[in-house]
């Protein structure tokens, strides 16, 4: 049996897929605390973020910890952080998950 790698999510599976380099951005990053507009989100990945991104908070995360995770959500969890979207702004606050040490 392989070992999991760093860029695999808990179930095994590859993650993040098209985020991948929003991942490693995230994951190669010391601070706590990471702010970035939406725009700089699109420069990292090389595309622009889908509509439902600016104007649908739920894209960013699910309230519910059962539910299914998106690609773009295996992206922050799996690089130990948490994602704060603020749509008015269009930026998001990512901070490391205290919770996971």
């Amino acid at each position: 049996m392989e070992p999991k790698s760093a860029d695999s999510a808990p179930d095994g599976r590859s993650h993040a897929g098209e985020y991948k380099l929003l991942h490693k951005y995230l994951r190669d990053r010391m601070a706590d605390r990471l702010v970035l507009t939406f725009g700089e989100i699109e420069d990292l990945l090389g595309f622009a973020l889908p509509a439902s991104a600016r104007i649908d908070q739920s894209w960013w995360g699910s309230a519910d910890p059962a539910a299914p995770r998106s690609a773009q959500t295996d992206c922050w969890k799996l690089a130990n952080r948490t994602a704060t979207v603020s749509m008015r702004a269009q930026r998001v606050l990512f901070e490391r998950d205290q919770t996971r040490r």
